[in-house]
């Protein structure tokens, strides 16, 4: 699309020059003053491409492009010669810059009300026919243009704003789609593990051991409907108030898969710190998912997390046991997509992988 519009500027440009030399339009253009025709010259013909060529520039350089055609402009006019039709390039131009120019505004449209000063006062002292009111008109005439692209300017910012604004809706509203789906639905069934696994450790002649998996069942369950209910908050949360969802410790949940019977080695480096928000939310999910594929993916389902306290950063790698037969390509599915995704918004980097027979996940946090 950039292109087409280049081109096409280019031929706008064109059009304008080529036309300025086209008997019956070439005297169809913008003039201010009536000063006796001076013979079109080498010099005459450079200004004329001068005030074209402004076209070519206007979106990418607009105060240039403003610049360039009004100085050829003004120097056309002063030196006398005949009216022409790439002059109505100014005009053109000033309802673009006042559209485009970002930075500066008040400063280039001072210069350029001063420059039309200078200009205006050298041709009264050169065309006796001129009056201050015929300046003073054609000014007003060339303020409205740029007050026009102005305009155009502040409509397009309503647009992107309101744009924005429904796009922000929209997020709104999926959020709150998916917050009423986890209450709905996951709640209800996480609930319903939770009191059947409570429930059963009151079984009679029930061992000690299936006694321990129950509990750990239900305190798993118990400790999820925490995240799901932090989870709901910040779906619900507006964006300036939100509240981040409540953090486990990498020791709470290497506890927790060591209380249903995981080998779980857990080796900390370094001055062990909180990290607080988005980055301690990493930290946990990290060692969460590394832990989680070993349990599924190992041939033992142990697995050693490793954590170091780095000057600027987390570096964290856990590595499982062998990965079964075939295994090897299983896990990094979507668990290691999400981990990856949000360890590289905060500027950290995640590999995933099989690593000499094991299955490691290596991440580097900033904080």
């Amino acid at each position: 699309m950039s292109m087409v519009r280049t081109w096409w500027d280019v031929f706008l440009a064109g059009a304008l020059v080529v036309l300025s030399f086209v008997p019956g339009v070439a005297r169809q253009g913008l003039e201010l003053a009536g000063l006796p025709d001076r013979p079109l010259d080498l010099l005459g013909v450079s200004l004329i491409v001068i005030q074209g060529s402004g076209v070519v520039l206007l979106r990418r350089r607009p105060a240039w492009a403003l610049a360039l055609t009004g100085s050829g402009f003004a120097a056309y006019q002063l030196l006398g010669f005949p009216t022409t039709f790439a002059a109505l390039a100014l005009l053109f131009i000033l309802v673009g810059a006042g559209a485009l120019i970002e930075r500066n505004r008040v400063m280039i449209a001072a210069l350029a009300v001063g420059g039309y000063i200078v200009l205006a006062a050298a041709l009264l002292t050169f065309d006796v026919e001129l009056t201050a009111v015929d300046t003073l008109v054609f000014g007003v005439l060339l303020a409205t243009l740029w007050l026009w692209g102005s305009w155009l300017r502040s409509q397009a910012a309503s647009r992107r704003v309101r744009a924005q604004t429904a796009e922000r809706d929209a997020i709104a509203a999926e959020r709150a789609r998916i917050a009423r789906e986890l209450h709905d639905v996951v709640t209800h069934h996480v609930t319903a593990i939770i009191v059947q696994a409570e429930a059963g450790q009151y079984q009679p002649a029930l061992d000690a051991k299936t006694h321990g998996i129950l509990a750990s069942i239900a305190e798993g369950g118990r400790s999820t409907l925490v995240d799901l209910r932090s989870l709901l908050g910040a779906l619900e949360a507006s964006a300036a108030g939100g509240r981040a969802p409540a953090l486990q410790s990498a020791d709470e949940i290497v506890a927790s898969a060591r209380a249903t019977g995981q080998d779980v080695q857990l080796v900390e480096r370094g001055k062990p710190r909180a990290l607080p928000g988005a980055p301690g939310l990493a930290l946990v999910r990290v060692v969460q998912e590394g832990i989680t594929n070993a349990r599924k993916y190992a041939t033992d389902g142990s697995a050693c997390v490793d954590i170091e306290y780095a000057e600027h950063a987390v570096l964290v790698e856990v590595a499982s046991s062998g990965l079964e037969k075939g295994s090897a390509s299983t896990p990094g599915g979507r668990g290691i997509v999400g981990m990856r995704a949000r360890v590289e918004s905060l500027g950290g980097d995640l590999q995933a992988g099989p690593v000499g027979g094991r299955f490691m996940v290596r991440a580097r946090i900033p904080g």
